[in-house]
């Protein structure tokens, strides 16, 4: 039997380190959003980068040919800004031919040759002895990397925005006096030349932060209007596989491409099938909305851990459901601001009896949830995170070794009743 099966022989997902199985939708999902040409919206920041990028290339070209007459020698300065124009209109040919894709070879080739036009302008306002002042195609060079940010993972565009801010410090050193007057025109120089492209790269890092945990948790969501037993992303990708399976098995026998009596290796796929639906059918009267919504979320799954041997989250009606949900994920807060250490553990049972007249008469009963947490203050928590407990039930607050707990008394409908 290989690594790659169950103890059925039956080849199985692989799973995530936590979350979703590699295969699931769910992970494709997460996993497009992550890629660098992923298109959740990040094509228009590219295109919004273009239009930056072409609008300095234009000033700063003009400025090139007005001061044109200072250069000893334009010969490299007009080669770098050729250099440059072409690439940039490559790029964009190429994405606009191929998507917002931009292999490792590509890059390698335009970086190579955004450092020659830089090299260049260089050469061509060495004798000028004032970086800052004459430089042109290499302060694009900066702006030029805006549109690579959305078709390139973000520690490569740091690593060649660091290597232009050295090259842009070394001309500086070598080439220019420091004085009282000319300080400032190189520092205004330098930020101008490195400044956008590290901000895009912040800000896109953050816009693809936040479009993988809304995702996750909408898949999350998903979870809230499911019944008390229901299967997840994950068993539902199972069932379809067996499914498949068990489809083409019966087609088979049915058009006699499969004959019968069963040979003994497709009699024993048939039992493994078969096994393996018994399997699911016996997990999904256990797992409930909760328990999916935790295990197959690859934000919840890193902080959450979850206590319900008796599955009264099946229990809950949707809108408790969902402010339980809101309110767990408001705590946790988002991965930036998240300390480490930071976890939650959800307790629900045993069930009791509350002293309204609904529950005496036995149509609801009270549901206890607790919630432990660690790294959490109360002073930390923000109003929607109250708000959203309410929702849930009525609670109370207390502290436990510095973070917050909280005990909330969930009224639901007696299961003996429906």
């Amino acid at each position: 039997m290989s690594i790659d099966e169950n103890t059925l022989g039956v080849p199985r997902h692989r799973r995530a380190a936590r979350g979703l199985p590699t295969s699931s939708t769910g992970a494709r999902s997460l996993r497009q959003a992550q890629q660098a040409g992923a298109t959740l919206g990040t094509g228009y920041l590219g295109m919004g980068a273009a239009a930056v990028t072409a609008l300095q290339a234009i000033y700063g070209l003009i400025f090139f040919l007005v001061h044109l007459s200072a250069y000893p020698v334009a010969a490299p300065a007009i080669v770098a800004w050729l250099i440059y124009l072409a690439v940039f209109i490559g790029v964009v040919t190429l994405v606009a031919i191929q998507g917002e894709r931009l292999t490792g070879t590509v890059m390698i080739v335009v970086c190579a040759a955004l450092a020659v036009v830089v090299v260049l302008d260089f050469v061509a306002i060495w004798p000028l002895h004032n970086v800052g002042a004459y430089a042109t195609a290499s302060i694009s060079v900066g702006f030029g990397l805006l549109p690579l940010i959305t078709l390139r993972p973000a520690r490569e565009l740091v690593i060649a925005t660091s290597v232009l801010f050295v090259m842009f410090v070394v001309a500086v050193i070598l080439t220019t006096p420091i004085t009282p007057k000319t300080f400032p025109q190189q520092v205004s120089m330098i930020g101008l030349a490195i400044l956008p492209a590290t901000i895009a790269i912040f800000a896109v890092q953050g816009f693809r932060r936040m479009i993988q945990i809304e995702l996750d948790r909408v898949l999350v969501q998903s979870n809230v209007s499911q019944p008390r037993f229901a299967v997840g992303m994950l068993a539902s990708d199972e069932l379809a596989r067996l499914d498949l399976a068990a489809e083409k098995l019966l087609d088979g026998v049915a058009t006699g491409d499969v004959p019968l009596p069963l040979e003994p290796q497709v009699a024993s796929t048939a039992a493994s099938l078969a096994t393996e639906l018994r399997l699911h059918l016996i997990e999904g009267r256990r797992e409930t909305w909760l328990y999916h919504a935790v295990t197959e979320s690859e934000y919840l799954g890193r902080a959450v851990k979850l206590a319900d041997p008796s599955s009264l989250a099946g229990l809950l009606t949707p809108e408790q459901r969902d402010g339980l949900l809101q309110a767990v994920w408001l705590l946790l807060g988002d991965r930036r601001t998240r300390a480490a250490g930071v976890s939650v553990t959800l307790t629900l049972g045993p069930v009791v009896q509350s002293n309204s007249i609904a529950s005496m008469a036995g149509r609801t009963v009270e549901v206890p949830i607790d919630v432990t947490t660690t790294g959490i203050r109360r002073n930390r928590v923000t109003p929607a995170t109250w708000s959203a407990l309410q929702r849930v039930g009525d609670y109370s607050t207390s502290s436990q070794d510095g973070s917050l707990r909280l005990a909330i008394r969930c009224s639901v409908e007696n299961p003996a009743d429906s």
